[in-house]
């Protein structure tokens, strides 16, 4: 028997809730602008090079939005498709749960818009910052709302225009963020599992390490606060790198240890699209074989909140899931944050 493929392991929720019933996937979808920005058109606009960005990140290209085109619009576009799959009419979703950490403005939530522009006028709507975990956040959120009856239907969106507070005359950031959305349609399947365990933590004393200083009730928009650059992106690279290793690894390694299985069950490992060395080290740690991984992180970068859900979304579409396989899901981000997820799909 493939080990990936067997259903001998626990489901932690289960003991805990017997009133309850289990949360599925039934669908995700994915969207990301047209504009595609190369390592080559980085090399025009700051000191670097094609090799230096791809060698020490491995990203090649990632996708801008165009002006015009703002998180709530990439968010619904990833929403209609998990819809369409789904099969599914925006009229019948109960609760929509947008992670971003690039709203279209503070408030009202970006989940409104997105409420608005599918035509889901039923649902309740709000949004959730854990940066680059949001993803799993929202499905762990998500999953409490189906567990508990309250609703039968939950869209979750993990959606980032980071271009927009991206600062381009940084080169040791603007090489590795880029825009798009990723969803999932969150329902009871009957006979399955679904979302067995999610592992959540953060750490608020590193906050300082990945931040937007500019923007909000501390330090609002001002002339000085502009001319500082107050409102872009910043970024300690060295202890971000080692503080995600460290995190990214301890989350997953709980979380299998919850549903008593070993990495070897586990048909497919999405970790955070962020930097190729981090995936490849994280990978070591977990003891997972390169063809367990999947990784789409040289077209896209790294897309916060979005990340894992697109690639969750391509991995089913290139048939590396199937019904019944064993999925792993690990993020890190800002605040700090972190998280790993196992699914049986």
């Amino acid at each position: 028997m493939n080990p990936a493929s067997s259903k001998k392991f626990k489901n932690p929720r289960a003991q805990h809730d017997f009133k309850g019933r289990t949360c599925s996937i039934v669908s995700v979808g994915s969207y990301v602008p047209e504009r595609i920005l190369r390592n080559a058109d980085l090399e025009k606009m700051v000191e670097t090079t094609d090799e230096w960005i791809t060698s020490r990140t491995g990203i090649r290209e990632r996708r801008i939005a165009a002006d015009d085109e703002f998180t709530s619009d990439i968010a619904a576009k990833a929403a209609s498709r998990a819809l369409t799959k789904a099969r599914l009419q925006a009229e019948q979703v109960d609760m929509i749960v947008v992670a971003t950490i690039t709203p279209d403005m503070l408030f009202p939530s970006t989940a409104c818009l997105v409420q608005q522009k599918i035509g889901a006028h039923r649902a309740a709507a709000f949004d959730i910052e854990a940066a680059c975990s949001g993803f799993i956040y929202g499905l762990e959120i998500g999953q409490q709302f189906i567990m508990s009856r309250t609703y039968d239907t939950v869209l979750v969106i993990g959606a980032e225009k980071l271009s927009a507070i991206i600062d381009w005359s940084d080169r040791n950031t603007c090489v590795l963020f880029g825009d798009g959305a990723g969803a999932a349609i969150l329902q009871n399947r009957p006979g399955s599992h679904g979302l067995l365990t999610a592992c959540m933590g953060a750490d608020g004393t590193k906050a300082h390490l990945l931040s937007m200083p500019g923007g909000g009730s501390r330090c609002p928009a001002t002339s000085e606060s502009v001319a500082a650059r107050m409102h872009y992106l910043r970024m300690d690279g060295k202890e971000t790198f080692k503080n995600a290793v460290n995190a990214m690894y301890t989350a997953a390694k709980e979380s299998l240890r919850r549903c008593e299985i070993d990495i070897r069950h586990i048909k497919c490992v999405i970790p955070h699209q962020a930097n190729r060395r981090i995936i490849d080290a994280v990978g070591e740690r977990i003891g997972a074989e390169p063809e367990q991984i999947f990784v789409n992180l040289d077209k896209y970068g790294n897309t916060s909140a979005a990340s894992v859900a697109i690639a969750l979304d391509e991995a089913v579409q290139c048939g590396r899931i199937q019904k019944g396989d064993l999925v792993l899901l690990i993020v890190f981000g800002a605040g700090l944050t972190w998280g790993a997820a196992v699914i049986e799909w």
